[in-house]
């Protein structure tokens, strides 16, 4: 019997976890190939950084495929050499936080250790970049074709999408759009005037790759809201139970959850412990909320959902905390009001939220909004064509792509296709709390089972995994 065929496009942490999953409970032959440009399986936008600056934003015990090898990216990353020769990675509580890139490793390595650990299944990985989709054919930009019985997206993100304002000025030198280009900071001279657009997270990994650079010069950061991603626990702190709520309002969970870190005072608990149990529910809750009340979430509270849940190591922390302290780096609630080129440089004028007005000349300035998730769609020409032929829509808050309760990517006009799965963020405005791991993981691993049941695959008989 011929095998049934799986392509999986995308092989950052979403596309290698599925692939990873499928090979691990699938009990009948299966192909399975995973389609991704970059050398290497595992890493994605995020672990296939090099900068030694760029760490996991979590301890490595919670860096996990599955909720049944908790410590296993530990218990590999304390056998590496890196371990240690990072010094910086070690925290006194005894915690670490190994750079970014490490992870990459850690998924590459166990992929080529699920292809030989299960003969049934062929894994493999093509490195290059999907096309077009038609029929059950995947044309690659190699000139070659797959034939596939499944189609399984792991595209979450996009490169940074311009503001209007900047696009006129998308090739002038003083202006980096795409912070995450290997090399791009390279060339900045260490007394250079820098203007950072955006206040999260990755404008926390600029500041802290231009300090491994030695850069001394003024620095200012600014968002609408002004607001810093908040820095993660370090010691042992006790769990925190979410008292119940049973309301279908943003505004009455945001009530809710502001008593509940009230109450964790009260018995000497900070507030992370809190928004950590909240991101455990976070989906349950998320689903609860009507579409109005989601917008809601949106439009007033997901900037500072963003800066609490998604918060930085303790090692980059500190570098934002030193600069600031020496007042070389600025952070300003504020909005971009004009920008004029004066030569290689940039003259920005910025609004602040108390109505001021500051105008800067740049030697450079740094986008680091995000990824253009809301023109998901358009932004390579796979998602193109699924969506000229009408397999594909936007999602309604603008996060990726529309999908239905089983991971089914919805066709324009909202119909679930069997064949065509979403997984990884892109697939999180229907189910909320889905950029982080674990979220990210368990949600590979029920698309896994998923795309067996589609194929009328049973599932195998298996130990958890071993942490070896």
């Amino acid at each position: 019997m011929a095998k049934a065929r799986v392509i999986i496009v995308g092989g950052g942490f979403s596309g290698t976890a599925l692939a990873i999953h499928l090979a691990r409970t699938s009990a009948e032959a299966l192909l399975i190939t995973v389609v991704e440009p970059r050398e290497l399986l595992g890493g994605g936008v995020a672990y296939s950084t090099q900068e030694p600056a760029h760490r996991i934003n979590v301890p490595a015990s919670r860096m996990q495929l599955s909720g049944e090898e908790q410590g296993a990216f530990e218990h590999w990353y304390r056998q590496q050499p890196e371990c240690s020769l990072d010094s910086a990675a070690h925290c006194a509580d005894g915690s670490v936080y190994p750079q970014r890139g490490m992870f990459g490793r850690y998924l590459a390595e166990q992929f080529a250790l699920a292809a030989k650990r299960y003969p049934h299944v062929t894994l493999s990985h093509l490195q290059t970049t999907a096309v077009a989709w038609e029929g059950q054919q995947l044309l690659l930009s190699n000139g070659e074709t797959l034939q596939g019985d499944i189609l399984a997206l792991a595209i979450s993100h996009p490169p940074p999408s311009l503001t209007r304002a900047l696009q006129p000025y998308a090739q002038h030198p003083a202006l980096i759009a795409n912070p995450w280009q290997r090399g791009v900071l390279d060339a900045i001279a260490q007394d250079a005037s820098i203007a950072i657009m955006g206040t999260g997270l990755s404008m926390a990994d600029v500041v802290a790759s231009l300090a491994t650079r030695h850069h001394r010069g003024p620095l200012t950061a600014f968002s609408r809201r002004g607001q810093l991603s908040r820095a993660n626990l370090t010691g042992e702190w006790p769990e925190w139970t979410l008292a119940p709520q049973n309301v279908p309002e943003a505004r009455l969970w945001l009530h809710h959850i502001r008593a509940e870190v009230a109450r964790a005072a009260e018995h000497q608990l900070p507030w992370q412990r809190v928004l950590d149990e909240v991101r455990v529910q976070g989906q349950a809750i998320w689903q609860s909320l009507p579409l109005h009340e989601q917008q809601k979430f949106v439009r007033h509270l997901r900037s500072w959902w963003d800066v609490h849940r998604y918060r930085i190591a303790p090692q980059v922390a500190t570098v934002i905390s030193e600069r600031q302290q020496q007042g070389s780096l600025h952070v300003l609630a504020a909005r971009l009001q004009s920008i004029t080129a004066r030569g290689d440089q940039l003259e920005v004028t910025l609004h602040t939220r108390q109505g001021k007005t500051q105008t800067q000349r740049l030697d450079q300035l740094i986008v680091t909004t995000g990824p253009g998730h809301d023109a998901l769609t358009q932004s390579q020409p796979l998602l193109q064509s699924l969506s000229e032929q009408g397999l594909i829509r936007a999602d309604r808050l603008g996060f990726g792509l529309d999908v239905d309760e089983h991971s089914h990517a919805l066709t324009q006009l909202g119909q679930p296709n069997s064949r065509l799965l979403v997984v990884g963020p892109a697939a999180r405005a229907r189910f909320g709390e889905l950029m982080g791991l674990p979220q990210v993981a368990d949600h590979a691993a029920v698309v896994a089972q998923q795309i067996l049941n589609e194929l009328d695959i049973a599932p195998a008989e298996r130990c958890p995994p071993s942490i070896s």
